[in-house]
């Protein structure tokens, strides 16, 4: 008996799982700290002024000339540390977009600032709903925590988002990087299974995909 409530315990904990809440008014980043913890040292508060709590430049557009027309600027807040939040600015040149990829500890909230933007997610199995939806200057999305989404810009001119995560470490999944990219390489023979092609054209998009790598890493 006492196993089986162990267990239901367990169970209702990981239900209720996410950034623990913090145990004082802030804890700023002690960028001096090399100690590894979940999270971040925290900074002595007497040494604490009010720039810990600011970010100044999300005003300013991102070079997105890399292969897929996009570019995230981060908000480096040190007072954000533990507050379970991050924020930052996309920027997408005409046709360029997010790739698929997923944020396996956080849900996402997108603003779009200028032009027009197509955002989609996909449930999770059996159903593999698609949810889309073209977004105009204004318009808020929320992406459920956890699936694969995407966007892309779907206007003529350049289109800027503003997004935030419910999560200082929402994690980042690219489908493509951990599928053809990953470290050792996952089997050819089990790629071209799972993704119904032949493994020579597996081995052609590898190709392709380690020629690209390394732009590619650069706009996340």
């Amino acid at each position: 008996m006492a196993s089986r409530f162990f267990v239901l315990g367990l169970l209702f904990g990981i239900c209720l799982a996410a950034d623990p809440s913090p145990l004082q008014d802030f804890c700023v980043t002690d960028s001096t700290s090399s100690v590894h913890l979940n999270g971040k040292v925290c900074k002595d508060p007497k040494l604490v002024q009010a720039e810990d709590f600011f970010f100044s430049g999300l005003d300013i557009a991102g070079n997105t000339s890399n292969t897929i027309g996009f570019l995230v600027t981060p908000a480096t807040i040190p007072g954000a540390n533990t507050l379970g939040i991050v924020i930052g600015r996309g920027d997408f040149a005409p046709n360029g977009f997010s790739p698929l990829h997923t944020h396996p500890r956080a849900s996402e909230i997108v603003l779009v600032l200028e032009g027009r933007v197509e955002i989609g997610f996909v449930t999770s199995n059996p159903e593999n709903h698609l949810f889309t939806k073209t977004l105009e200057v204004g318009d808020l999305f929320v992406v459920p925590k956890g699936l694969v989404h995407f966007q892309r810009n779907v206007g003529e001119a350049n289109a800027v988002t503003i997004t935030a995560l419910s999560s200082q470490a929402p994690g980042l999944i690219r489908v493509a990087d951990a599928s053809f990219g990953s470290d050792p390489r996952i089997p050819g023979d089990l790629l071209a299974k799972a993704f119904r092609i032949d493994e020579n054209t597996e081995r052609q998009i590898q190709r392709r995909f380690s020629i690209d790598r390394k732009d590619y890493e650069k706009f996340y």
